[in-house]
């Protein structure tokens, strides 16, 4: 695939992000309202949309063990470099340690990788299989890492508060949506074409939606690039480069994942990092403003980059 060809691909993409920026710059549209927007999307839009797709799809070539085994492998190794980066930074704070560790492994599924894989291959069916893994391996190491740092006594001790953050975790709508399709799928339940069809009508909507939601968000904070530390820096070039490069090496050199499958990895790999990263900092009062620039901007990298990472994977 060309440059010409690959940019194409993305107009849709820049045009919904980029009305997002422009609304929100020039007023027209409340930057705060993103929140409505990004609520709809994650908590409805995209769940109907994993759900109808999941029930649809054919689960053996969706879940293909070498491909999900050659990610999570790129995954841990990823995990263990950063951590070690923290740790040889000095920080011992599990949570700070675990912060990072999100910020440059952890992607931008629902609300990036989904309207992106949508909009260029026509079916975010192979964000599925990472999605689930993210949600339910990494995101339960970095909560449980996030507990233990925890001070104080309320709510209970560590243990406590784990297993709320973990079932807190596993029943998001995502998941909820996920587990639901591939269990229906497994047992051949029969379900309504009425439902599949109001669950494709919303979800179609998933993609501009969650594009120009994130796009109001970035346009109401704004970029402020000569504040950036090395650090962010550090965490931006290992999300946006060293991660997408470990995915293609590991998967295609030690798992021998060719074809599709290791384009559609070394793609997810290369998407930002996710807004739950933010969140996570706010609720475990650590790295707010780390995690708030490092999330925009590996947003804007990424957009900059996919057109340079869709020609090399499909050359």
């Amino acid at each position: 695939m060309g440059g010409a060809a690959a940019l194409e691909k993305l107009v849709p993409v820049l045009l919904a992000f980029g009305g997002g920026v422009l609304l929100a710059r020039r007023k027209v549209v409340p930057a705060e309202a993103s929140k409505a927007f990004s609520d709809y999307a994650f908590l409805f839009a995209v769940p109907c949309y994993l759900f109808g797709n999941i029930y649809a799809s054919d689960l053996a070539a969706l879940f293909d063990r070498r491909a999900l085994g050659g990610y999570a492998a790129a995954a841990a190794v990823a995990v263990a470099a950063v951590a070690v980066a923290a740790v040889a930074r000095g920080l011992r704070e599990p949570r700070e340690v675990a912060l990072r560790v999100m910020a440059g492994v952890q992607v931008n599924t629902a609300y990036f990788a989904v309207p992106v894989f949508i909009t260029v291959f026509g079916t975010a069916a192979p964000v599925f299989p990472i999605l689930l893994f993210q949600v339910c391996v990494l995101s339960l190491a970095v909560i449980a890492l996030m507990e233990l740092g925890r001070a104080g006594p309320a709510g209970g001790g560590p243990g406590r508060r784990l297993s709320r953050a973990v079932g807190a975790s596993l029943a998001t709508p995502l998941v909820l949506a996920c587990n639901a399709g591939i269990l229906l799928n497994l047992l051949s339940v029969r379900v309504p074409a009425v439902v599949l069809d109001g669950a494709a009508f919303v979800g179609d909507s998933a993609s501009p939606v969650a594009l120009f939601a994130l796009g109001l968000h970035l346009g109401g904070v704004g970029l402020h690039l000569r504040g950036t530390t090395r650090e962010e820096l550090a965490l931006i070039g290992f999300k946006c480069l060293v991660f997408p490069l470990l995915t293609w090496a590991v998967c295609g050199l030690l798992f021998g994942v060719r074809g599709d499958w290791l384009a559609y990895l070394v793609l997810i790999a290369a998407m930002p990092t996710p807004q739950n990263l933010f969140i996570f900092a706010q609720r475990y009062d650590v790295g707010v403003g780390l995690s708030a620039s490092v999330v925009i901007k590996t947003s804007l990298v990424s957009l900059v980059l996919l057109p340079l990472w869709l020609r090399t994977v499909a050359t």
